[in-house]
């Protein structure tokens, strides 16, 4: 099963593990801002990165507001992934109070 956590707690978790963090929003939104070191995972690499990943590091899904990252982060979970988190309120929440990776700067 996997885990919601507010951006405090997510950001912790960064700061103190090594951790994927997957942003599951569309690509031109993941070009303009995301979180340092996310990656982009599109529904269409999805079960190639299932196939591949080291499923025992522990992931960290986010979407724009923390609703279809969930189902993201369930799927995972049945792939077999051991440690999954959601971020509660997404991109938009995490932008309000953290630093982005943005390309305008």
């Amino acid at each position: 099963m996997y885990k919601q956590i507010p951006h405090t707690e997510a950001e912790q978790l960064i700061n103190a593990r090594e951790m994927v963090i997957a942003d599951v929003r569309d690509q031109d939104s993941y070009d303009k801002a995301h979180i340092a070191q996310a990656i982009h995972l599109s529904m269409a690499k999805m079960q190639d990165y299932c196939d591949h990943a080291d499923k025992t590091k522990p992931i960290l899904v986010y979407c724009y507001h923390g609703i279809s990252s969930q189902s993201v982060a369930q799927h995972l979970v049945e792939q077999g992934f051991k440690e999954v988190y959601s971020l509660v309120g997404g991109f938009e929440t995490w932008r309000a109070h953290h630093p982005t990776s943005d390309a305008n700067k």
